[in-house]
């Protein structure tokens, strides 16, 4: 996994959290078990991984999750409930960058951001130095239009030193249209230490934080029934949850043969060779 990290310069890590939900006890008042995961989108491999502890959150496990990762030249991206000033500044330290999300949790700093991109926005970023990226796509009788724009002027911000080596604020704006003539518009708005300089890079790496959902939870759910595992007893869960991953990361790795993750798990199961080619990480 690590070399895989490498090969790639480390580029994006996506941490997010996913809960074993057939994990509880209800005889021992046991909750169910939260995994946070440290995801490589560009090779579609987990780097590492933690549970949060009895009566916790994200928040305590994600800095003890980063601590096992090389963030040397990263750009490390995680949603709300990571944005916090001692995650930013671990980030940091550790020689890599952040693009944290941020809603009410944060709530002066989402208002003042907001209010900045909404007012920006609305007077064609008048007298405001801003980079932007668009994407058009088209299909199945939807068109969606994604803009994100970045800005490196924090200096309005008062308690902007306390963000260690924030650099810039990030607006993604997604604009949907199906047919019938029916209309949607979101916003989102992000913190990161880059200078805001690069709007494409930022809106590339805020469209592969999901794909941790998509190419990893998802396929936990779908292919390995992750979701339906009753084990609980112990560190069973938390074990064979990590089994899971790795078992993912063999198979993605292996393209000796062609077909989905369950067709290459079956014939794990039927072909010798074939599941020794995928345990010693053949290509």
């Amino acid at each position: 996994m690590n070399a895989l990290q490498k090969a790639s310069d480390g580029q994006l890590i996506a941490i997010d959290g996913k809960t074993l939900r057939r994990s509880f006890q209800v005889a021992g008042a046991k909750s169910a078990v939260h995994m946070v995961s440290a995801w490589a989108p560009l090779n579609h491999v987990v780097l590492g991984q933690l549970a949060t502890e009895a009566k916790s959150n994200e928040i305590t496990a994600i800095p003890k999750l980063l601590k096992l990762l090389d963030l040397k030249g990263a750009t490390v991206t995680i949603d709300a409930m990571g944005c916090q000033k001692e995650i930013a500044r671990q980030i940091v330290k550790a020689g890599g960058h952040y693009l944290l999300a941020i809603k009410d949790n944060q709530p002066t700093l989402h208002e003042g951001v907001k209010f900045l991109f909404d007012e920006a926005i609305a007077h064609g970023f008048e007298g405001l130095a801003r980079a932007l990226h668009q994407e058009v796509e088209a299909d199945h009788g939807r068109m969606e239009t994604r803009r994100c724009w970045s800005t490196r002027e924090v200096a309005w911000f008062q308690d902007r030193a306390q963000w260690e080596g924030l650099g810039s604020f990030v607006c993604v704006e997604c604009a949907r249209e199906v047919m019938g003539g029916q209309t949607s518009t979101e916003r989102r708005y992000y913190i990161s230490s880059h200078n805001g300089q690069d709007a494409a890079f930022l809106a590339q790496a805020v469209r592969a934080h999901w794909g941790i959902e998509n190419r990893l939870h998802w396929c936990l759910d779908m292919c390995f029934q992750e979701d339906q595992c009753r084990v609980r007893q112990g560190h069973g869960a938390q074990n064979l949850s990590r089994l899971r991953r790795i078992a993912l990361n063999l198979l993605r790795r292996n393209q000796t043969r062609k077909g989905s993750l369950k067709t290459k798990r079956f014939l794990c199961s039927c072909d010798w060779q074939f599941l020794l080619d995928v345990l010693l990480g053949l290509t």
